[in-house]
């Protein structure tokens, strides 16, 4: 199917790659299916990727690995929040953080308090306030990317 997107244009995207949110995203819950993007040109999958929206093309939100900036991370997540999504195991659990570049990119930050968490296999998800009460809204990637090549 033929979607608009807002930074790579008209793209041709398969059904089985439609993420569905069935209650929304924190501040769009009217809208459910979003899509995973990212520049190929650049080679390998880049740090930063897009959740773009299938239904309101202007709607796309830069998303992170939060692995990639705080290897210990681990949320913590009542179960019964993600019953609805299938199985979940290791295998088949995506984890992202939205990313907030500003445009002194020393202030970029992601949310780790509030992650995506999406079942791979039955493509669906949803992003979860976690109960970890040390992870931050603001958690500055520059900062976080400095304390691990000091400890490299």
């Amino acid at each position: 199917m033929l979607i608009a997107t807002k930074f790579f244009g008209e793209i041709d995207l398969e059904e089985d790659k439609i993420i569905e949110f069935p209650q929304g995203i924190m501040g769009f819950e009217g809208v459910h299916k979003y899509t995973l993007l990212y520049d190929i040109e650049e080679g390998e999958q880049p740090l930063v990727s897009w959740l773009q929206c299938i239904e309101e093309p202007g709607l796309a939100i830069p998303v992170m690995n939060p692995l990639s900036i705080k290897e210990d991370y681990n949320p913590v997540i009542e179960d019964s929040l993600l019953t609805s999504f299938g199985v979940m195991n290791d295998d088949n659990t995506l984890v992202l953080v939205t990313v907030t570049v500003p445009a002194d990119a020393t202030k970029m930050t992601v949310n780790l308090k509030a992650p995506f968490i999406i079942n791979t296999d039955t493509c669906k998800g949803c992003q979860i306030i976690v109960e970890n009460n040390d992870y931050p809204v603001k958690y500055n990637v520059y900062d976080a990317v400095q304390n691990m090549k000091g400890e490299k």
